[in-house]
Protein backbone atom coordinates (compact mmCIF):
# COMPACT_ATOMS: atom_id res chain seq x y z
CA UNK A 1 0.00 0.00 0.00
CA UNK A 2 1.13 3.54 -0.77
CA UNK A 3 0.37 6.13 1.91
CA UNK A 4 -0.79 9.70 1.32
CA UNK A 5 -1.50 12.46 3.80
CA UNK A 6 -0.71 16.00 4.97
CA UNK A 7 2.03 17.58 7.00
CA UNK A 8 0.09 19.28 9.77
CA UNK A 9 -3.47 20.55 9.42
CA UNK A 10 -4.97 22.12 6.30
CA UNK A 11 -6.71 25.49 6.41
CA UNK A 12 -9.94 23.68 5.53
CA UNK A 13 -9.68 21.60 8.72
CA UNK A 14 -9.93 24.76 10.81
CA UNK A 15 -12.46 26.39 8.48
CA UNK A 16 -14.80 23.49 9.21
CA UNK A 17 -14.62 24.28 12.93
CA UNK A 18 -12.04 21.73 14.02
CA UNK A 19 -9.40 22.79 16.50
CA UNK A 20 -7.42 19.83 17.85
CA UNK A 21 -5.03 17.54 15.99
CA UNK A 22 -6.72 14.65 17.81
CA UNK A 23 -9.55 15.14 15.32
CA UNK A 24 -7.28 14.75 12.30
CA UNK A 25 -7.25 10.94 11.91
CA UNK A 26 -11.04 10.70 11.60
CA UNK A 27 -11.09 13.79 9.35
CA UNK A 28 -8.46 12.27 7.07
CA UNK A 29 -10.20 8.90 6.92
CA UNK A 30 -13.33 10.71 5.75
CA UNK A 31 -11.32 12.02 2.82
CA UNK A 32 -9.84 8.67 1.92
CA UNK A 33 -6.31 9.54 3.08
CA UNK A 34 -4.18 7.21 5.19
CA UNK A 35 -1.16 9.13 6.55
CA UNK A 36 -0.51 12.11 8.82
CA UNK A 37 2.72 13.85 9.82
CA UNK A 38 2.47 15.45 13.25
CA UNK A 39 4.47 18.64 13.55
CA UNK A 40 7.06 19.10 16.30
CA UNK A 41 8.95 21.57 14.14
CA UNK A 42 8.98 24.23 16.87
CA UNK A 43 9.73 21.81 19.69
CA UNK A 44 8.47 18.52 21.11
CA UNK A 45 5.63 19.77 23.28
CA UNK A 46 3.10 16.94 22.96
CA UNK A 47 2.34 15.20 26.28
CA UNK A 48 2.43 11.44 26.64
CA UNK A 49 -1.33 11.43 27.26
CA UNK A 50 -2.09 13.40 24.10
CA UNK A 51 0.34 11.30 22.08
CA UNK A 52 -1.35 8.13 23.29
CA UNK A 53 -4.77 9.51 22.36
CA UNK A 54 -3.60 10.55 18.90
CA UNK A 55 -2.07 7.13 18.39
CA UNK A 56 -5.33 5.43 19.34
CA UNK A 57 -7.30 7.68 16.98
CA UNK A 58 -4.85 6.95 14.18
CA UNK A 59 -5.08 3.21 14.74
CA UNK A 60 -8.88 3.26 14.79
CA UNK A 61 -8.99 5.22 11.53
CA UNK A 62 -6.21 3.45 9.64
CA UNK A 63 -3.81 6.40 9.60
CA UNK A 64 -0.03 5.89 9.46
CA UNK A 65 1.70 8.43 11.72
CA UNK A 66 5.06 10.13 11.38
CA UNK A 67 6.56 13.13 13.21
CA UNK A 68 8.63 16.05 11.93
CA UNK A 69 11.36 16.79 14.47
CA UNK A 70 12.35 20.38 15.45
CA UNK A 71 13.61 22.59 12.63
CA UNK A 72 16.47 23.90 14.76
CA UNK A 73 18.28 20.56 14.80
CA UNK A 74 21.74 20.98 13.29
CA UNK A 75 23.67 17.76 12.80
CA UNK A 76 26.42 19.40 10.77
CA UNK A 77 27.68 22.22 12.98
CA UNK A 78 31.22 22.31 14.33
CA UNK A 79 29.76 23.36 17.70
CA UNK A 80 29.81 20.19 19.82
CA UNK A 81 27.27 21.56 22.31
CA UNK A 82 24.77 22.18 19.52
CA UNK A 83 25.32 18.69 18.14
CA UNK A 84 24.65 17.18 21.56
CA UNK A 85 21.49 19.26 21.87
CA UNK A 86 20.44 17.99 18.44
CA UNK A 87 20.81 14.41 19.68
CA UNK A 88 18.56 15.33 22.60
CA UNK A 89 15.94 16.84 20.26
CA UNK A 90 15.99 13.67 18.17
CA UNK A 91 15.52 11.57 21.30
CA UNK A 92 12.61 13.75 22.43
CA UNK A 93 10.99 13.22 19.04
CA UNK A 94 11.60 9.47 19.14
CA UNK A 95 9.97 9.23 22.57
CA UNK A 96 6.94 11.18 21.33
CA UNK A 97 6.76 8.91 18.29
CA UNK A 98 6.87 5.85 20.52
CA UNK A 99 4.07 7.25 22.67
CA UNK A 100 1.80 7.75 19.64
CA UNK A 101 2.85 4.66 17.70
CA UNK A 102 4.46 6.66 14.89
CA UNK A 103 6.80 4.59 12.74
CA UNK A 104 9.20 7.30 11.55
CA UNK A 105 10.58 10.74 12.34
CA UNK A 106 11.93 13.27 9.83
CA UNK A 107 15.18 15.08 10.66
CA UNK A 108 16.79 18.14 9.06
CA UNK A 109 20.56 17.97 8.80
CA UNK A 110 21.17 21.71 9.22
CA UNK A 111 23.33 24.34 7.57
CA UNK A 112 26.90 23.91 6.39
CA UNK A 113 27.53 27.58 7.19
CA UNK A 114 31.20 28.22 6.41
CA UNK A 115 32.27 24.62 6.93
CA UNK A 116 33.46 22.52 3.99
CA UNK A 117 30.59 20.25 2.89
CA UNK A 118 32.60 17.06 3.38
CA UNK A 119 33.57 18.12 6.90
CA UNK A 120 29.95 19.05 7.67
CA UNK A 121 28.82 15.65 6.36
CA UNK A 122 31.24 13.87 8.70
CA UNK A 123 29.93 15.88 11.66
CA UNK A 124 26.36 14.97 10.68
CA UNK A 125 27.17 11.26 10.36
CA UNK A 126 28.81 11.23 13.80
CA UNK A 127 25.83 13.09 15.33
CA UNK A 128 23.37 10.60 13.82
CA UNK A 129 25.51 7.73 15.08
CA UNK A 130 25.23 9.18 18.61
CA UNK A 131 21.47 9.46 18.18
CA UNK A 132 21.35 5.88 16.93
CA UNK A 133 23.27 4.66 19.98
CA UNK A 134 21.01 6.60 22.34
CA UNK A 135 17.93 5.22 20.59
CA UNK A 136 19.31 1.70 20.95
CA UNK A 137 19.90 2.23 24.66
CA UNK A 138 16.23 3.24 25.11
CA UNK A 139 14.84 0.51 22.87
CA UNK A 140 13.66 2.94 20.19
CA UNK A 141 15.39 1.57 17.09
CA UNK A 142 12.04 0.28 15.79
CA UNK A 143 11.29 3.89 14.82
CA UNK A 144 12.95 4.97 11.58
CA UNK A 145 15.06 8.14 11.63
CA UNK A 146 14.60 9.78 8.22
CA UNK A 147 17.23 12.35 7.16
CA UNK A 148 15.60 14.79 4.73
CA UNK A 149 16.82 16.23 1.44
CA UNK A 150 16.94 20.01 1.81
CA UNK A 151 15.99 22.85 -0.53
CA UNK A 152 18.54 25.59 0.19
CA UNK A 153 21.99 25.39 -1.31
CA UNK A 154 23.74 26.24 1.98
CA UNK A 155 22.01 23.37 3.77
CA UNK A 156 23.51 19.91 4.03
CA UNK A 157 21.15 17.49 2.35
CA UNK A 158 21.46 16.99 -1.37
CA UNK A 159 20.52 13.52 -2.62
CA UNK A 160 23.99 12.00 -2.30
CA UNK A 161 24.52 13.50 1.17
CA UNK A 162 21.26 12.02 2.41
CA UNK A 163 22.30 8.63 1.04
CA UNK A 164 25.51 8.90 3.09
CA UNK A 165 23.55 9.82 6.22
CA UNK A 166 21.26 6.82 5.75
CA UNK A 167 24.26 4.51 5.56
CA UNK A 168 24.97 5.27 9.23
CA UNK A 169 22.40 2.64 10.18
CA UNK A 170 20.24 0.09 8.36
CA UNK A 171 17.14 1.37 10.18
CA UNK A 172 17.46 4.87 8.67
CA UNK A 173 15.19 5.76 5.74
CA UNK A 174 15.65 8.66 3.34
CA UNK A 175 13.05 11.43 3.48
CA UNK A 176 13.04 12.46 -0.16
CA UNK A 177 11.56 15.92 -0.56
CA UNK A 178 11.05 16.25 -4.31
CA UNK A 179 10.18 19.93 -4.02
CA UNK A 180 13.43 20.58 -2.17
CA UNK A 181 15.47 18.68 -4.74
CA UNK A 182 13.78 20.59 -7.54
CA UNK A 183 14.48 23.89 -5.77
CA UNK A 184 18.14 23.21 -5.04
CA UNK A 185 18.67 22.19 -8.71
CA UNK A 186 16.80 25.31 -9.91
CA UNK A 187 14.02 23.35 -11.58
CA UNK A 188 16.08 20.29 -12.44
CA UNK A 189 13.22 17.79 -12.05
CA UNK A 190 11.46 17.99 -15.40
CA UNK A 191 11.62 14.73 -17.34
CA UNK A 192 10.72 11.29 -16.07
CA UNK A 193 14.39 10.31 -16.20
CA UNK A 194 15.19 13.06 -13.69
CA UNK A 195 12.89 11.38 -11.19
CA UNK A 196 14.05 7.88 -12.17
CA UNK A 197 17.60 8.92 -11.24
CA UNK A 198 16.41 9.60 -7.68
CA UNK A 199 14.73 6.21 -7.39
CA UNK A 200 17.73 4.43 -8.89
CA UNK A 201 20.12 6.23 -6.54
CA UNK A 202 18.14 5.14 -3.48
CA UNK A 203 18.05 1.53 -4.68
CA UNK A 204 21.71 1.42 -5.68
CA UNK A 205 22.97 3.05 -2.48
CA UNK A 206 20.55 1.67 0.12
CA UNK A 207 18.95 -1.37 -1.50
CA UNK A 208 15.44 -2.21 -2.66
CA UNK A 209 14.09 -2.82 0.84
CA UNK A 210 14.61 0.82 1.80
CA UNK A 211 13.46 2.11 -1.59
CA UNK A 212 10.29 0.10 -1.07
CA UNK A 213 9.27 2.03 2.05
CA UNK A 214 11.09 5.37 1.70
CA UNK A 215 9.56 8.48 3.24
CA UNK A 216 8.74 11.48 1.08
CA UNK A 217 7.63 15.08 1.24
CA UNK A 218 6.07 16.66 -1.81
CA UNK A 219 5.04 20.19 -2.68
CA UNK A 220 5.63 22.80 -5.34
CA UNK A 221 8.29 25.26 -4.16
CA UNK A 222 9.35 28.67 -5.39
CA UNK A 223 13.13 29.04 -5.58
CA UNK A 224 15.77 31.65 -6.31
CA UNK A 225 19.14 31.46 -8.01
CA UNK A 226 21.60 30.86 -6.42
CA UNK A 227 19.89 30.36 -3.03
CA UNK A 228 17.43 27.57 -3.77
CA UNK A 229 14.19 27.12 -1.80
CA UNK A 230 12.19 30.28 -1.08
CA UNK A 231 8.52 29.45 -0.47
CA UNK A 232 6.12 26.50 -0.43
CA UNK A 233 3.27 26.84 -2.91
CA UNK A 234 0.10 24.88 -3.75
CA UNK A 235 -0.69 22.58 -6.65
CA UNK A 236 -2.40 25.54 -8.34
CA UNK A 237 1.04 26.91 -9.20
CA UNK A 238 2.03 26.35 -12.83
CA UNK A 239 5.48 27.95 -12.74
CA UNK A 240 7.82 26.16 -10.34
CA UNK A 241 6.92 22.50 -10.02
CA UNK A 242 7.75 19.71 -9.66
CA UNK A 243 4.94 17.57 -11.12
CA UNK A 244 3.89 14.49 -9.14
CA UNK A 245 2.78 12.51 -12.21
CA UNK A 246 6.18 11.01 -12.97
CA UNK A 247 6.66 10.07 -9.31
CA UNK A 248 3.29 8.28 -9.32
CA UNK A 249 4.23 6.40 -12.48
CA UNK A 250 7.57 5.24 -11.08
CA UNK A 251 6.00 4.10 -7.80
CA UNK A 252 3.43 2.11 -9.76
CA UNK A 253 5.98 0.61 -12.16
CA UNK A 254 8.29 -0.43 -9.34
CA UNK A 255 5.38 -1.70 -7.21
CA UNK A 256 6.71 -0.08 -4.04
CA UNK A 257 5.01 1.28 -0.91
CA UNK A 258 6.44 4.65 0.14
CA UNK A 259 4.80 7.28 2.36
CA UNK A 260 3.97 10.62 0.70
CA UNK A 261 3.42 13.62 2.96
CA UNK A 262 2.21 16.78 1.24
CA UNK A 263 3.62 20.11 2.43
CA UNK A 264 1.61 22.50 0.24
CA UNK A 265 0.92 25.94 1.67
CA UNK A 266 -2.41 25.54 3.49
CA UNK A 267 -3.82 22.89 1.12
CA UNK A 268 -1.82 19.91 2.33
CA UNK A 269 -4.73 17.47 2.61
CA UNK A 270 -6.35 18.60 -0.64
CA UNK A 271 -3.13 18.27 -2.61
CA UNK A 272 -2.30 14.94 -0.93
CA UNK A 273 -5.65 13.74 -2.26
CA UNK A 274 -4.70 14.90 -5.76
CA UNK A 275 -1.45 12.93 -5.48
CA UNK A 276 -3.35 9.85 -4.36
CA UNK A 277 -5.79 10.17 -7.25
CA UNK A 278 -2.93 10.40 -9.75
CA UNK A 279 -1.55 7.14 -8.39
CA UNK A 280 -4.90 5.34 -8.23
CA UNK A 281 -5.70 6.27 -11.84
CA UNK A 282 -2.66 4.23 -12.86
CA UNK A 283 -4.16 1.17 -11.18
CA UNK A 284 -2.26 1.45 -7.93
CA UNK A 285 -3.53 0.33 -4.53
Amino acid sequence: MVYFGPSGNSDSFYAEGHKASLEMPKWLKGRGLNAYEYQCSKGVKVSKETANKLGNEAKENGILLSIHSPYYINLATDDEEKRLKSVDYIMQTLRAADNMGAERIVVHSGSCAKIDRLVALEYAKKTLAMARDAAKDEGLLHIHICPETMGKINQLGDLDEVMELCLVDDTFLPAIDFGHLNARTFGGLKAKEDFRHIFDTIENKLGFDRLNIFHSHFSKIEYTVPGGEKKHLTFEDEVYGPDFQYVAELVYEKNISPVFICESDGTMAEDAKKMQEMYLKLGGK
